[in-house]
């Protein structure tokens, strides 16, 4: 990738595209190099929905070469959500079209002067833009279907639905999978409200006539390939859990620990645990004819994704994975996996974050919207955010401000953006990565559930406070340049139990690009990447008070081991310390 596309939306006469060198962003991927792009690019103090923000996609370092699982995409922006930097990442077939097209990040800015909606068009031979006005309000099923007949089966489409369109708070972006459903979502933070304020309802990348990306040595890329792989397949999480079970194997993992977040985070248990754990999905999705182990784009070996039917049959959504079985189920009180994959469906065809959407209609359930359990209900709030109802462009933006309109007091938020599936009284780590990630609420960007719960690369006790400021430190630095590479977060997994799986990961990328990088040189990557997310939010008006989890988590002792949040805030200060 030698080459960096910027599209000015708002050009006179239509939009433009231009192409320049990678110049000051030369050894950055994925989210390194959207973060650094919006970090000195974008005016901290602007409207996250006006022309002078900006959308940034970037595939990662390794996306598009023969690396197993590499095909992550990162989107960054200045998030209408929580108001600070934002990257939100997703797999799907997007990325590595992107990659073999050359192209480093395609970053689009301004906003058109009508109001017309657009669809970018990239393939070998260059840019092109059509209007896309007949797309208007589609859901993202209606809108790829649309799009296929017109553009084809061989392609990877980005789009956006109504959310997007309405440019709400919870709005994704979709990526078609490898069935070019709209099934992989960068959800977190309303990335797609801000495609949305762009008007751009759709790009194509077309990767006809491009190969694979080759490594500076392929001898010793080749070798890396085969260890890093081995160590994936050979670990109990990523070569059996999670392609037997799916993500939502953790269900009745962190309901046994007391940490599964139940009733808008009133008890870490839910008695229908099992009745919507891996095991029972899994078991269901293989009696209806879907599949309990699919990978969501070409080359990955976890396969963690899957297919889930109905009773006759018939292709519903993939896999629920665990976040969303846990957001409409646990959270709100719904033990039915059909009702669960209709929820997931709606998501993904409205376009929306699940883990928000889960969390916000948990939120109106504890106001008296609808009462905790009420299938029926949920669906219906749901569709009221596809519909653009007052009630549902509220539920739309998100759990803390349905909060605020319903005069809630228990909001599970940080920086505004929704705690997903682990509560941190239950799980002290993670509490720690919610409260201080400049993402806001975010498990991915320190998983401490893997060392706290999965006793994977050690173990820190979860009920207790010592060692976790460290633990949510060092796993925020590895995940921030895990994330630049394009890898899928899962391979931490095997990489931090296995040393010889992280050198063959240093070596993917040595062989790759003719560097020489140790395992140090990784790490100040990471510190790098969170300095300048860190740096942004400063400019943006953020302070330490924003690096804090809500008071009731520290109020609220959680059954069943009746513990509160304990981490005090002079530690939570501590987590950058290399500042």
């Amino acid at each position: 990738m030698d080459k960096i596309l910027r599209i000015d939306l708002g050009a006179p006469g239509g939009p433009k595209a231009a192409v320049e060198p990678v110049g000051e962003y030369a050894g950055l991927g994925g989210r390194g190099l959207t973060s650094f792009i919006v970090a000195k690019e974008v005016d901290p103090l602007c409207h996250p929905l006006s022309a002078a923000n900006k959308l940034v996609i970037a595939p990662g370092l390794l996306t598009g070469s023969s690396a197993s699982t590499s095909g992550r995409l990162s989107v960054g922006c200045k998030s209408p959500l929580t108001g600070g930097i934002k990257e939100s990442n997703a797999g799907g077939q997007a990325a590595q079209a992107l990659a073999r097209l050359g192209y480093l990040a395609v970053i689009l800015e301004g906003r058109p002067a009508g109001d017309d909606l657009w669809k970018i068009l990239i393939d070998k031979g260059g840019v092109r833009f059509e209007k896309a006005n007949g797309l208007r309000m589609l859901g993202n099923y209606d809108a790829v279907a649309a799009l296929r007949k017109e553009h084809g089966d061989k392609v990877a489409y980005m789009t956006i639905g109504q959310a997007g369109e309405m440019r709400l708070g919870a709005a994704s972006i979709a990526c078609t999978d490898r069935e070019l459903r709209p099934t992989r979502h960068c959800g977190r933070g309303g990335v797609g409200a801000v495609m949305g304020s762009k008007q751009v309802k759709a790009i194509v990348i077309d990767e006809a006539g491009t190969t694979l990306r080759g490594p500076k040595d392929p001898v010793k890329f080749k070798a890396a390939v085969k260890v890093f792989n081995e160590g994936l397949q050979k670990h109990a999480v990523t070569g059996q859990g999670l392609p037997a079970f799916g993500t939502n194997v953790l269900t009745n993992v962190l309901n046994e620990a007391g940490a599964y977040p139940t009733f808008n985070f009133q008890q870490g248990r839910f008695d229908g645990a099992a009745k919507i754990s891996g095991e029972a999905q899994a078991e269901l999705e293989v009696k209806r004819g879907g599949l309990a182990t699919h990978a969501c784009h070409r080359g990955c070996i976890i396969q963690c994704s899957g297919i889930f039917n109905d009773a006759e049959g018939n292709y519903v959504t993939k896999q629920p994975e665990y976040e969303t079985v846990w957001s409409h189920g646990g959270n709100c009180g719904i033990d039915d996996l059909d009702v669960i994959a209709q929820l997931d469906r709606m998501d993904d065809d409205i376009g929306l974050d699940t883990i928000e959407m889960g969390v916000t209609i948990g939120v109106a359930m504890e106001a008296g919207v609808i009462p905790f359990g009420d299938k029926a209900g949920a669906l219906r709030l749901l569709g009221e955010v596809g519909q653009g109802t007052p009630l549902g462009r509220i539920l739309g933006s998100g759990a803390g401000i349905t909060g605020k309109v319903f005069g809630v007091e228990r909001v599970p938020v940080v920086k505004n953006q929704a705690l997903p599936a682990y509560d941190p009284r239950g799980v002290q780590g993670i509490g720690v990565t919610y409260a201080t990630t400049p993402q806001g609420a975010d498990h991915t960007a320190g998983y401490a559930i893997a060392t706290n719960i999965l006793k994977v690369g050690g173990f820190v006790d979860p009920l207790q406070t010592e060692g976790q400021v460290e633990l949510s430190r060092n796993l925020q630095i590895a995940t921030a340049a895990v994330d630049s590479t394009g890898m899928c977060l899962f391979i931490a997994f095997a990489v931090l139990d296995q040393p010889e799986t992280f050198q063959a990961l240093v070596d993917l990328l040595n062989s790759f690009y003719g560097l020489s990088l140790t395992g140090d040189d990784v790490a100040a990557l990471g510190k790098k990447i969170l300095s300048a997310e860190r740096d942004f939010n400063a400019r943006a008006g953020f302070t330490a008070a924003d690096d804090r989890l809500p008071r009731f988590f520290e109020q609220e002792p959680l059954a069943p081991h009746h513990v509160t949040f304990n981490v005090k805030p002079q530690e939570l200060d501590q987590v950058f310390n290399w500042q």
